[in-house]
């Protein structure tokens, strides 16, 4: 594929190893070719990489094939996810899943990216509903700005939220940023 393809999000293949493209910048310099700037995280191993191309080059897209899978449970430090065609089992690791694993409730389906039989990252829905476990009391303090105190989710996350959540409560949390965006249910 041209470099001139490639977007946020493409997978690819560059010296053996497989890569997702996190930034991706295109500099026009006033005289010669193109420049592309692209951050990439290795999927299979750990840690990111800047690298430069210019316009002329081409690069391997990773053969990668997109299906809904569930999750099942953690064991040691894997996630364990299962086809939901196959059934067949597949798992990440909690370095691979970063952030994201303090989402992951038991059955979610999530939408996972599998190459050579290997699970190599998932995407989950842009919001999840999750479950406030513990709640401590917020003190009042004389101010005009809003107050918040800290929570922790059914998941062990711990995530600000305004003072009139309690225990029991269910929220609604952005995956992407990991910041409280409403209550959905109250406790009883």
């Amino acid at each position: 594929m041209d470099i001139s393809e490639v977007h946020k999000n493409t997978k690819l293949i560059i010296d053996g190893t497989l890569y997702n493209v996190d930034e991706y910048e295109f500099v026009k310099p006033g005289k010669g070719r193109g420049i592309y700037h692209l951050k990439l995280r290795n999927l299979v191993g750990e840690g990111s990489v800047d690298r430069v191309f210019h316009s002329s080059d081409k690069l391997e897209e990773a053969p990668i094939t997109a299906n809904q899978m569930q999750f099942l449970y953690k064991e040691n430090d894997k996630y364990i996810f299962m086809d939901n065609q196959s059934y067949e089992q597949l798992s990440l690791t909690e370095k691979q899943l970063g952030l994201r694993k303090s989402f992951l409730k038991d059955g979610m389906v999530v939408e996972a990216l599998v190459m050579n039989d290997q699970l190599v990252d998932v995407s989950l829905p842009n919001f999840v509903e999750l479950k406030v476990v513990k709640s401590e009391g917020a003190g009042k303090k004389e101010t005009i700005s809003p107050q918040a105190k800290i929570v922790v989710l059914e998941t062990g996350y711990s995530i600000g939220v305004p003072t009139f959540i309690k225990e029991g409560d269910i929220l609604k949390v952005d995956t992407r940023t990991g910041a409280y965006v409403e209550r959905v249910g109250a406790s009883k």
